[in-house]
């Protein structure tokens, strides 16, 4: 049994079950990635929101409203600039009684504080509505992910790092929440713009709507490359930032079992190369992916130069009024923006269905095994124990423990002792039911352990940590001495 254990500790590294002292490190946090199955995630994720289609049909209405009155707007506002631009050629050429149509330019000013109000209006009914259904819908999520870990059995919780469970039921559902209540309602303002600013330049202008459109591409190879480069860096930064949730959990877990055998500076030195890690992975992702908005600033800026030299030359012919090159340059500018967000949104909800898939993967873990649905009890405790042809492994396919019997009768003292890895963790955790066996049984004045209650079972027993024995000998030892 010294053997397998050791074996066992060997492949999955120092257990920190009832008994054990382990603060050695375990799996570390998975960095956020891609989604294994990205279709299937997302359709179990839509399932949380179809309690709230009303809901979610008036936040796509509100924002349709919202963005329609938004992009009407600069139409309107070049009207007044170029009745206020034929005012001003007209008194420049001295036509008799020629003045600027300021009740005219008025009105428009008015109506457009009108446009404005009630498209902040609707976006506020919008943000309103959508936080609300991200909140409800996260807080079940976040409901069943709770109930979830409270009926999961210790091997899960053994085999990974409480830092990586806590990413996944803290951080990952934060990460839906936000995903929710802003990236969802960008995406549909997003789309409603680009589409509506399209329909607008065209009816100024398809020449000038066809320079804009030519744009386009060079901007998404350029994007698309530094994309490209960032995600490495983006990759890399995630996985050093679970490495040092893993260590720093780990190191203040076992504080005092570092403090006794003063392993304060290799735990120290281990912070220093994951947080440099992750420094140089952090600061190249940001700069990398920090190049994205200047460059495509820079190759809309050229696209602006020739709109405007294009509608000059239209302005010149009459073809269209020198107001709406104000208004198409004012839609070439929301025109860039949508695609930047509609880009920015999509790795963000790339990342977010990896979040729910990490999230759904703690839901669908194997839960403890039932217990009986008639239990036993055991009144007043003897204390015969008996193990009859236990075996055991913490992986199916290979066992640890295999034909094991032992019987220790009421009163006696039986002490188990043993190297590291011996067995001694797993003799306890068989005994108290925190594992379960994969033949055999164990029995307590006769009683198998699987038709008690597990409450019941674990209150016959009493328990002193092998950590804080360690601890207080150590110190007894160091005062005597």
């Amino acid at each position: 049994m010294s053997q397998a254990d050791s074996k066992e500790k060997e492949e999955h590294g120092p257990r920190k079950g009832p008994g054990g002292g382990g603060f050695g490190p375990r799996g570390m946090g998975m960095p956020v990635q891609k989604a294994k199955d990205f279709k299937g995630t997302l359709k179990r994720l839509i399932v949380y929101l179809k309690p709230y289609k009303i809901q979610l049909l008036l936040v796509l209405l509100t924002a349709i409203i919202s963005t329609v009155f938004s992009i009407v707007s600069p139409k309107i506002m070049g009207k007044a600039t170029t009745k206020l631009f034929e005012g001003l050629m007209k008194m420049y050429k001295g036509v008799p009684g020629a003045k600027i149509d300021f009740d005219y330019i008025g009105q428009i000013i008015i109506l457009l504080i009108g446009l404005y109000i009630i498209s902040a209006i609707f976006a506020y009914l919008q943000g309103y509505i959508m936080a609300g259904v991200a909140q409800k819908t996260v807080y079940n999520l976040r409901t069943e992910v709770e109930e979830k870990l409270n009926r999961l059995p210790l091997k899960y919780f053994d085999s990974r790092t409480h830092g990586e469970i806590l990413s996944r039921a803290i951080n990952d559902v934060d990460n839906i929440s936000t995903t929710l209540q802003q990236s969802l309602s960008q995406l549909i303002t997003s789309v409603v713009t680009l589409i509506g600013v399209i329909v607008m330049m065209l009816s100024i202008s398809p020449l000038m709507t066809l320079i804009v459109v030519v744009t386009l591409p060079l901007s998404f190879v350029a994007t698309a490359k530094i994309a490209k480069k960032s995600q490495l860096y983006f990759k890399g930064q995630q996985k050093s930032l679970g490495q040092l949730n893993g260590h720093v959990e780990e190191m203040y877990t076992g504080h005092k079992v570092i403090k006794v055998f003063g392993h304060e500076t290799k735990s120290f030195e281990k912070f220093e190369e994951i947080n440099e890690t992750l420094y140089q992975s952090g600061w190249k992702a940001q700069f990398v992916s920090g190049m994205i908005m200047p460059l495509m600033g820079f190759i809309n800026n050229i696209g602006y130069v020739l709109v405007s030299v294009a509608g000059g030359l239209l302005v010149t012919k009459k073809a269209i009024e020198i107001g709406d090159i104000q208004a198409f340059i004012q839609y070439a500018r929301q025109f860039s923006q949508p695609i930047a967000q509609t880009a920015q949104i999509a790795n963000v909800i790339q990342s977010t269905i990896a979040s729910a898939e990490r999230v759904f993967e703690i839901l669908d873990e194997t839960e403890e095994v039932p217990e009986a649905k008639i239990p036993k009890e055991i009144v007043s405790a003897q204390g015969d124990v008996k193990f009859e042809h236990v075996s055991f492994g913490y992986k199916e396919n290979e066992l640890l423990i295999e034909d094991m019997n032992i019987a220790v009768k009421s009163g006696q003292k039986v002490a188990i002792v043993g190297p590291t890895g011996a067995g001694k963790t797993t003799f306890i955790n068989l005994l108290m039911r925190f594992y379960e066996l994969n033949a055999g049984r164990i029995l307590i004045d006769g009683v198998d352990t699987r038709d008690l209650k597990r409450e019941s079972l674990r209150c016959l027993f009493g328990m002193v940590l092998q950590d804080t024995w360690l601890f207080n000998s150590t110190i007894r030892d160091n005062i005597a001495y």
